[in-house]
């Protein structure tokens, strides 16, 4: 059941990303709903599952991206190891946690992407990528970070709640 939760989440973030969070741009940035409800589901105390929920989002975003299957799975690994460390070092406070998450891990994404891209030869110049691209998705994820944060707070309680003792 804890793991069975992830499909029709991460399908109806993955669908929701591309279809409205994606068109909502601020220069030539955009939010992620995806990676932040990655990084706010590991970053909850009883989750146990965020190397799986990992897994199944960068199947969702490669299905949907024009980038290939291993930037997504490589970053979103690596952002939730990110997220499990800043766990048990800045306990006290999540949303401080999720906000410096937010900001690694998208500014880890993009990397790799321009990264990809410049390899490619499909780059645009750095300073273009990280004024127009990088540093505007790096707003909208915070601005989207904070009710992702909430819901999946709520969420992993109801999920991982244990038994009342009656």
């Amino acid at each position: 059941m804890r793991n069975l939760i992830a499909i029709p989440l991460l399908g109806l973030a993955t669908i929701i990303q591309s279809s409205i969070v994606g068109q909502l741009t601020l220069l030539g940035g955009t939010a992620d709903l995806v990676l932040v409800l990655v990084m706010a589901w590991a970053l909850q105390e009883a989750v146990t599952t965020g190397f799986q929920w990992a897994f199944l989002a960068s199947v969702f975003m490669s299905l949907i991206s024009s980038l290939p299957w291993f930037i997504y799975f490589a970053c979103y690994m690596g952002i939730v190891l990110l997220a499990l460390l800043l766990q048990r070092r800045v306990w006290q406070v999540p949303l401080l946690a999720m906000f410096s998450v937010t900001f690694l891990g998208t500014a880890l994404l993009h990397m790799a992407t321009y990264l990809y891209l410049s390899f490619s030869g499909r780059a645009i110049p750095l300073a273009d990528s990280l004024g127009l691209i990088t540093l505007p998705s790096i707003l909208l994820n915070m601005l989207v970070a904070i009710p992702v944060f909430g819901m999946t707070r709520d969420l992993a309680n109801w999920v991982f709640r244990t038994a009342e003792p009656s």
